[in-house]
């Protein structure tokens, strides 16, 4: 049976960023609920997280979308604590019958075998290496990380294999990583890019509930980057008439802390996002909702979103390239404009296992 689809007491969702619980869109059958009064929940009761486990078969997911810089990735749990009521992830969560709003954010799904699933594709000997992309879906940094360890798992993985690896991530908890990753980017084999949307703590607190607040991901830079890790500030995703007007500041804040690259993303609103999204600029700057939408539509053709090759992340139209002419000549003021050094594929040796024949030379 779904979930029901109405909208969410917000007293009941503090630390949240959707309101509803909205049926996924491959559910057959939709419910709505009607108060009775006798289940009233107790006064001070939130949505808490829960987290289950899934056993998977692979974990090295290959795409083949032509806009994008990597073939693979890698996702060590399903969902995001972070919350980030614009996460174009959002949408996955439908395929477990789950809701892409709240269940989301409070309903993850853990792969603790992840590590050894990884290690078993890696030694496959049809696998070719390429730099695998983690942080690319979810976040693999969110909360639950620091009991579960499974991206730490997959770390070592990766090192031991010295395979190449790119991540993605808000999470701070990338610090305590700094032994693995300093010592992969020593032989080329580790970068990280870090997301901040705005420098606004009070804005970026009601957008991203649970992630660290932008100062403390530009301190997260400055720590990589003293441990020899190289990093790409990414002013992700771009909100027009929201956050955009802080784009060169971010990109100042970044170059600031260490960062020697830089990207930036248009806001996307695939499927359910779309409507979270609206809800949510209604419930928090309704003064804007219409002028932010009204941009939107005019980089996608009149639709919220275009899943358009190669305009989807950017938008299209004179707005989009407004912004892209104000990325490009702030990256090059600051020195930003340049690739991350590639990553080594030279290096890939899987690990002797116990009962392998050793070379003789």
């Amino acid at each position: 049976m779904s979930l029901p689809n109405r909208p969410v007491d917000p007293a009941l969702a503090r630390g949240r960023a959707a309101l509803s619980r909205e049926c996924g869109r491959y559910e057959r059958l939709r419910r709505e609920d009607v108060h009775d009064g006798w289940d009233m929940p107790e006064e001070g009761t939130v949505f808490r997280t829960e987290v289950s486990d899934e056993v998977p078969r692979s974990v090295i997911s290959y795409v083949r979308s032509p806009d994008l810089p990597f073939d693979r990735s890698l996702n060590p749990y399903r969902g995001c604590e972070h919350g980030c009521i614009y996460c174009f992830a959002r949408p996955t969560h439908a395929w477990l019958g789950l809701s892409p709003g709240l269940d989301f954010e409070t309903r993850l799904v853990a792969r603790p075998t992840a590590p050894q699933v990884l290690a078993r594709e890696l030694r496959a000997r049809k696998y070719s290496v390429a730099p695998l992309a983690i942080g690319t879906n979810t976040d693999p940094y969110q909360p639950i990380e620091r009991d579960r360890g499974i991206m730490r798992a997959c770390l070592e993985v990766l090192r031991d294999f010295r395979h190449p690896v790119a991540i993605v991530t808000k999470g701070a908890l990338i610090e305590r990583d700094i032994d693995i990753l300093s010592d992969m980017a020593a032989q080329g084999l580790a970068r990280v890019g870090i997301s901040v949307t705005t420098l606004d703590e009070a804005l970026s607190r009601r957008m991203e509930p649970r992630a660290p607040g932008p100062k403390r991901r530009l301190q997260v830079i400055r720590r990589l980057v003293d441990a020899g890790v190289p990093v790409r500030i990414m002013a992700s995703p771009m909100v027009p008439a929201l956050t955009d007007p802080e784009l060169e500041t971010i990109l100042t804040a970044g170059a600031e802390a260490g960062a020697t690259s830089a990207s930036w993303i248009m806001l996307r609103l695939p499927l359910e996002v779309a409507e979270l999204w609206q809800n949510w600029l209604e419930t928090h700057y309704p003064d804007r909702a219409a002028r932010i939408m009204n941009h939107l539509r005019d980089m996608h053709g009149g639709e919220v979103y275009s899943s358009k090759w190669f305009a989807r992340m950017r938008g299209e139209g004179p707005y989009a390239d407004l912004l892209a002419a104000r990325f490009k000549r702030a990256a090059r003021r600051l020195g930003l404009d340049r690739d991350q050094p590639p990553l080594r594929r030279d290096l890939f040796c899987p690990p002797p296992q116990k009962g392998d024949q050793l070379d003789l030379f």
